[in-house]
């Protein structure tokens, strides 16, 4: 497992095309925007965060699709299981948030009149988000994350179209520290961890994926893993689990989703397994953070259900217990 690991070096030839696919423990593969070659209305980027505990959490994302762009904030209740996402959207943007092209450097300010978006890249990641009219008043957050482990996920993914790919790196077990002020309280994020999704790249028009993601401490040990498929022609997964400062790469995996009348219900329990019986994880869900955009040829359906998973991850003779700790699942379904 895990043979095709990337190397140093540009992520791109000069035809636009991926030079190889693979994983990675690192980003170790150079982005530069204007080497692609498709169109540039199909350029992808953006800088997704959650960050939380067993009682709440906060989403917060950034992203530039050329032909919009978007930022959006979610407030996550899951004692009381209530949710509150408000986004602002804005045409034709092509690049002009000016997204770092590493996740590691380079920083994020976008500020309009109802918001303001500042994500500082370093040693640490410090985030900074205002949203006026939230809810019962304005948002703010300010939250620091630090990075406990030195590796993390990352895939080069191609598509079948030529010159379409997704370079794509996330990274659990983020350490936080700060808070968020939501309908006029502040909560605090010094017990929570979090988990960024830093994604780039040039999708093809209809695309469904599969994602779930956990970061905590179980057992005395701080835990995370990553776990997903369901779009492009990658010969490796992104599956892995991460334990204190190691890393362990997993095989396949199937997210099972109860349904009724040949419906997904996205609130009844999950089962998420692999085929050789090394990853079983019942999924119980507190709440589905769920949107529809559909403008007819554009059309974003999204469910991420947030919930307790309980089970095992086995990696060899090693077997990691999980006992009803809080993360998420997702699924989600793209004509962008």
């Amino acid at each position: 497992m895990g043979r095709n690991i990337l190397t140093p070096g540009p992520l791109l030839n000069d035809e636009g095309d991926l030079i190889e696919s693979g994983y990675s423990n690192s980003l170790c593969k150079i982005y530069e925007r204007d080497r692609i070659k498709a169109n540039k209305l199909r350029i992808k980027e953006w800088d997704y965060y959650y960050v939380g505990n067993n009682d709440y959490g906060i989403a917060l994302t950034i992203a530039d699709n050329s032909y919009m762009w978007m930022v959006s904030v979610s407030v996550l209740d899951f004692v009381n299981k209530t949710d509150i996402t408000k986004s602002s959207i804005g045409l034709f943007s092509m690049g002009k948030l000016n997204l770092p092209h590493s996740s590691k450097t380079g920083n994020i300010e976008f500020r309009k009149k109802n918001f303001y978006f500042k994500f500082t890249n370093g040693d640490d990641r410090r985030l900074e988000v205002f949203y006026k009219n939230f809810k019962n008043g304005d948002f703010y957050c300010d939250v620091t994350l630090s990075e406990t482990s030195e590796n993390s996920i990352v895939l080069a993914t191609p598509f079948k179209k030529p010159k379409h790919f997704y370079y794509n790196q996330k990274i659990n077990n983020l350490k936080a520290k700060g808070y968020f002020n939501y309908s006029g309280k502040e909560y605090s994020l010094e017990n929570s961890f979090g988990v960024l999704d830093w994604g780039r790249g040039v999708w093809t028009y209809k695309n469904t994926w599969y994602w779930s993601s956990f970061s905590g401490i179980c057992d005395g040990k701080l835990v995370g893993f990553n776990l997903g498929y369901g779009f492009g022609e990658n010969p490796e997964t992104e599956n892995i689990v991460f334990v204190d400062n190691e890393y362990f790469k997993l095989g396949d995996v199937e997210f099972i989703i109860s349904k009724r009348n040949n419906q997904e219900k996205y609130l009844d329990q999950w089962l998420i397994r692999s085929s050789d019986e090394s990853i079983h994880l019942i999924f119980e869900p507190i709440l589905d953070r769920h949107a529809d955009t559909n403008l007819l040829v554009l059309r974003s359906l999204q469910h991420q259900v947030f919930g307790k998973f309980t089970g095992y991850i086995k990696t060899g003779d090693r077997i990691i217990v999980i006992d009803h700790m809080v993360g998420f699942a997702e699924k989600v379904y793209n004509k962008w």
